[in-house]
């Protein structure tokens, strides 16, 4: 793919007002990116304005701590769903993670994933929360309950994507799944690097930047 088919381009602080929404969807499509994240009650707007371009809306579930009732997240999963969303994003209950209640995790990501229907979900680990052991158990778990992707980050937390925790996380899931690197990619050169270490969709802000830094011609 080229560089714009990677990218979620993406607007998720509370802040976000009606221009920097309009301004996000003007910017996605006229690069093509893969989609544009936002927060659920941006969603109709988005697939309205998006409807007859390639780029796809992307929407945030449980967002940003995961902590919430595994019900309330295939509600919200589902709402995005008929507001016309094509991917979701949603963060695993990390306390869940870290108490070793990985049947309850299985659960979360599987019931998620029944309300996407054939929707992709994305299923964000917060890396900088974890140990390599339990990043590793929480892609298999995302495996196993039927995930598309394993996502690095919220980008709300204390930390954001690092190469290393990519590649920990292709290692993991090999070409089964996908891989999403997110949190702090805000030029060319770091973008690049995810994307060598096994990433295959990058979410972030800076997707202007990051295209005005890199050969738009180019196949990674």
């Amino acid at each position: 793919m080229k560089i714009n088919k990677f990218i979620d381009h993406t607007v998720l602080s509370e802040d976000a007002d009606e221009k920097k929404i309009d301004k996000l969807i003007a910017e996605a499509k006229e690069h093509d990116f893969a989609s544009v994240c936002v927060n659920s009650c941006w969603t109709k707007k988005c697939a309205e304005a998006l409807k007859d371009s390639d780029v796809n809306v992307c929407v945030v579930v449980g967002f940003p701590l995961g902590a919430m009732d595994t019900k309330s997240k295939a509600f919200e999963t589902k709402t995005a769903i008929e507001n016309g969303a094509d991917e979701i994003d949603m963060v695993i209950n990390v306390g869940w993670l870290k108490s070793g209640r990985y049947s309850d995790v299985e659960n979360d990501i599987r019931e998620v994933k029944k309300a996407c229907g054939d929707k992709h979900l994305k299923v964000i680990i917060e890396c900088c929360l974890l140990t390599d052991e339990e990043k590793i158990e929480a892609c298999r778990l995302s495996e196993k309950a039927g995930a598309d992707f394993v996502k690095t980050s919220t980008g709300f937390s204390k930390g954001g994507a690092t190469v290393e925790d990519v590649a920990l996380m292709r290692k993991t899931v090999g070409d089964r799944l996908g891989v999403k690197a997110a949190g702090g990619i805000r030029d060319g050169k770091t973008a690049i690097a995810m994307i060598e270490a096994g990433a295959s969709r990058l979410g972030c802000s800076a997707g202007i930047k990051i295209i005005e830094e890199t050969d738009p011609n180019a196949e990674y």
